[in-house]
């Protein structure tokens, strides 16, 4: 195998992988069509190489990056699920690809139709009343759902100034909190994971503009006291927003628009088929309980009251928060979703649900090695401490280095931060028993390394195209790759 990595390194001078027909007018003639500030002082330095080189190069570059077609992919928090390439394909047709955003809507109205029907489907889904597809982030659509409950108090004549969030929460919570101009009030969990509805009554006051939730949480715990909550809420005057991040683990099974739940966000890119990871795409609709419908981003995609059959943009819309994106959102995001829940249809969804439970459920059976906080029925994720481990030498990072050895992505470790040497794992729906019972199999021979050989976890990975990186060095100097 050769050892030279950049495509640069394999060009030998004269080499070429193509062959142009020849022209009928002189290269001179056609460069005098180009105006001169425009052209070429000199030849672009480009590679030299063969076809089969080109196409080597790149396929190798492919199997250095780990992705879901090549390995199982436990991701707890991300939902890094199952991306059918039939959802690809819808979304790539050349009419959604084509479709200009500024195209009139008369021309455009085969696609306003799936937008529309997806937000039918959402609402029917999550039991929330009307659907914005405007965000393109589930932080984007934090944000939403805080300029709506800012707006729903000044609509009040009532400003409010505090936010409640569990200690468990994403990060991008408080960071959404602070940009919508709020301030945050931290609720500790309790000893079994969740929020109790005696710490909220505790907590809460007149200035107190609403809660955010994760549910399940992060820690993969359905937070049973959600009703009792809402009403302590509500009674108060505030509204709750839900976190709509680890709704992978409750479509067909519950509707947070009927348990309480003013505001959820959804992650398209997450639980409906898009994987998300480098940064993109996204897509963060947001529902709304009926009274908070007039404050969504506008422009709100409605049926033409004079022929239902049409659709319309509606920016008649006074009390909105205003346009929060350019356009109407992520399409292609927005198209996969629809292919997704039409492929399965309300039952195949709820089964999506039951058996991402399942085979979490399943997987944390078979991990004894490790403590686990909160040994109850979990959700769609699990999060394990490795503290026994990191008591013989090798903490929670070790082990996920190590894992990338036997071909596996590393979870998510260190969060949440109420769980020390938190190693989170989310298997998702899609994984063979089989998977499951190897991936078990590979943390306990790891767990025995701890014990036996702490030092040699210390130094993994051993088997990736690059070894253990400077992760402090990477995150203080953001622009080190790019230093002479």
């Amino acid at each position: 195998m050769s050892s030279k990595y950049l495509i640069f390194e394999k060009s030998s001078e004269g080499i070429t992988g193509s062959r142009l027909p020849e022209l009928s007018t002189s290269e001179s003639k056609l460069l005098e069509l180009i105006p001169a500030k425009y052209r070429r002082e000199k030849a672009a330095v480009l590679p030299e190489v063969t076809e089969g080189e080109a196409m080597r190069h790149f396929v190798g570059l492919s199997t250095k990056n780990h992705h879901i077609d090549r390995g199982f992919y436990p991701l707890g928090s991300c939902t890094m699920k199952y991306n059918p390439k039939l959802n690809d394909k819808a979304a790539s047709k050349k009419e959604f690809a084509s479709c200009h955003p500024l195209a009139p809507v008369e021309t455009a109205q085969g696609t306003l139709r799936i937008l529309y029907e997806l937000s039918e489907y959402l609402k029917e889904i999550s039991g929330f009343d009307d659907i914005t597809l405007q965000p393109v982030a589930g932080a984007q659509g934090e944000f939403v759902g805080l300029l709506i409950i800012r707006a729903y108090h000044l609509s009040k004549g009532k400003p409010r100034r505090k936010i409640l969030i569990p200690d468990s929460a994403h990060g991008t919570n408080p960071a959404s909190v602070t940009m919508a101009g709020f301030e945050t009030v931290q609720i500790p969990s309790g000893d079994n994971g969740i929020i109790s509805a005696d710490t909220v009554a505790s907590t809460i006051d007149d200035d107190t503009a609403g809660l955010m939730l994760t549910n399940p949480n992060t820690v993969g715990l359905f937070e049973s006291n959600i009703e009792e909550i809402a009403k302590i809420v509500h009674k108060a005057g505030g509204l709750i927003y839900m976190d709509g991040a680890n709704l992978n683990a409750q479509m067909g099974i519950v509707k947070p628009g009927k348990i309480g739940f003013d505001i959820l966000h959804f992650n398209l890119h997450k639980t409906f088929s898009t994987p998300h990871g480098g940064g993109g795409p996204g897509a963060g609709a947001v529902g709304v309980v009926k009274e908070l419908g007039r404050f969504l981003p506008s422009p709100m995609i409605r049926r033409n009251p004079e022929n239902k059959d049409r659709f319309i943009l509606d920016y008649d819309r006074p009390d909105s928060i205003g346009s929060i994106h350019t356009f109407y959102g992520n399409l292609a995001n927005c198209i996969r979703a629809y292919a997704y829940i039409r492929t399965l249809g309300p039952e195949g969804i709820k089964r999506v649900s039951e058996n991402a439970v399942l085979n979490a459920n399943y997987l944390k059976s078979l991990i004894s090695d490790y403590e686990i906080p909160y040994d109850t029925l979990c959700q769609h994720e699990f999060v394990l401490s490795c503290s026994r481990q990191k008591n013989n030498g090798a903490k929670a990072l070790d082990i996920a280095k190590r894992l990338l050895d036997f071909g596996y992505h590393a979870p998510t470790v260190y969060f949440p931060l109420i769980i020390h040497e938190a190693f989170m794992i989310e298997p998702t729906e899609t994984e063979s028993k089989a998977t499951l019972e190897e991936f078990a199999e590979t943390l306990r021979i790891i767990s025995k390394e701890a014990e036996t050989d702490p030092e040699k976890l210390k130094h993994a990975p051993f088997k990736t195209p690059v070894r253990r990186l400077d992760e402090i060095k990477a995150a203080r100097e953001h622009d080190v790759c790019f230093k002479e």
